[in-house]
């Protein structure tokens, strides 16, 4: 019977390394993934019709959500994420419905209204995508799935990095 060669101190400080750098590219790839979507979701603000943009900024934020799971091989399904999604903006958009829904009638005023109205939902879109898709890269990276994904958890950070996605946005105009 051949026996089995161990593995040297060196190949396996090599192997550690290697697993680390695959693991900060994995962090790096889906931070900028989300930082993409966030800008991104900003450009649906322009939308002229009230709701019809909030409609097309799920699927902005869906798409982001496949895209990270991917990177993370974790299954998508999009008929779990929607609602896990809808749960986590819940918060967010109830505090801030009331300048949307302002924003959104000044939307029916030509040209100026819908002007005036498109910074401040771009800026509110773009840091509630920074936000969701951080929290998601967050929980991928502990080990954790859609399926084991408690949004109710989430909130107290979820405010946080909607914070946090105020000031990327505001620093990528």
């Amino acid at each position: 019977m051949e026996e089995q060669e161990q593995p040297t101190v060196n190949q396996e400080v090599i192997n550690i390394e290697a697993a680390i750098d695959s693991r900060v590219d994995r962090v790096t790839q889906a931070h900028s993934t989300v930082n993409k979507y966030a800008l991104g979701s900003m450009a649906v603000a322009i939308v002229p019709l009230p709701l019809v943009d909030l409609a097309a900024l799920s699927g902005v934020q869906l798409k982001m959500a496949h895209s990270i799971a991917k990177q993370y091989e974790v299954p998508f399904s999009r008929n779990l994420v929607k609602p896990l999604i809808a749960s986590l903006l819940g918060d967010i958009i109830t505090v801030s419905m009331t300048k949307y829904v302002a924003t959104n009638i000044i939307k029916l005023v030509p040209v100026a209204g819908q002007v005036s109205s498109f910074a401040s939902s771009a800026a509110l879109f773009g840091a509630a995508t920074y936000a969701v898709g951080k929290i998601f890269v967050e929980h991928f990276e502990s080990g954790g799935t859609f399926l084991n994904f408690e949004a109710d958890k989430m909130k107290d950070h979820l405010h946080q990095l909607f914070e946090e996605g105020r000031k990327f946005v505001a620093s990528s105009k």
